[in-house]
């Protein structure tokens, strides 16, 4: 695993180091492979990526967009990550509509949910169980608790290790996530993490003794991949 920190000097910093970053892996993969493969990440440190990134001339027709968390509403939701992705980003370019691969959230069980996307997953990507799908990119963000995609402390998703898709769950809400083995399967992670609030988490996730099951951000590293944590100086200026 090759990994990465790097502290930025503000938010605008952040966003402009993340879009050159991404676009960086978007364009050296679509050198060698005929589409690219990246799973987002929801709440609203991503959203000025996203709005970036609408504005970029690229081949849209060969970028396919998943989710790695879901909460479980409706899509036009305002907690929707779908929602937020597809205003800021997705409604504004020429992407074909069978490349974006929402969660879907309108099984009666949230159970039978995570399966179906699980099994769309291995569908598109072609693998069965027991390997796992390999992205290009996957977007993560860091909540203030250390929890990453809908992987909270202390929780069962976090010790699913046989499926794509899990239910996490969040003050007794259920949310659709990608487990951890699949996020360690990918090419690249980017973590983009901001704010103040950030700091005592980030002390815990990248010191040598911290807890996992704690702070679940530390079960993040992909073994054949490259791992990016991505702050700005209020988050990460301990760290430099």
């Amino acid at each position: 695993m090759q990994k990465l920190v790097e502290v930025l000097a503000d938010k605008q910093a952040l966003i402009a180091k993340s879009l050159a970053l991404v676009l960086e892996k978007i364009t050296t993969s679509l050198d060698q492979q005929d589409y690219f493969t990246i799973a987002l990440s929801g709440g609203s440190t991503p959203k000025p990526l996203y709005e970036a990134l609408s504005s970029q001339p690229l081949d849209w027709s060969k970028i396919h967009v998943f989710w790695g968390d879901e909460r479980y509403v409706s899509p036009d939701h305002p907690d929707s990550n779908q929602r937020m992705a597809r205003l800021a980003w997705l409604d504004r370019i020429p992407i074909p509509a069978t490349n974006i691969h929402p969660m879907p959230t309108d099984e009666p069980d949230p159970h039978l949910a995570a399966q179906k996307y699980d099994d769309h997953l291995r569908q598109w990507f072609g693998v069965n169980s027991p390997d796992f799908p390999v992205f290009d990119l996957i977007l993560l963000g860091m909540g203030d608790d250390g929890h990453t995609a809908s992987l909270f402390p202390h929780t069962a998703a976090l010790t699913v290790s046989d499926r794509c898709i899990t239910v996490g769950e969040k003050d007794g809400n259920p949310r659709l996530t990608f487990t951890v083995p699949l996020i360690n399967q990918a090419r690249c992670v980017i973590f983009i993490a901001a704010g103040e609030s950030k700091r005592p988490a980030l002390h815990e996730i990248f010191s040598a003794y911290g807890d996992s099951f704690s702070y679940p951000s530390r079960l993040i590293h992909p073994p054949a991949g490259e791992l990016y944590w991505l702050l700005d100086a209020a988050a990460g200026s301990s760290f430099v």
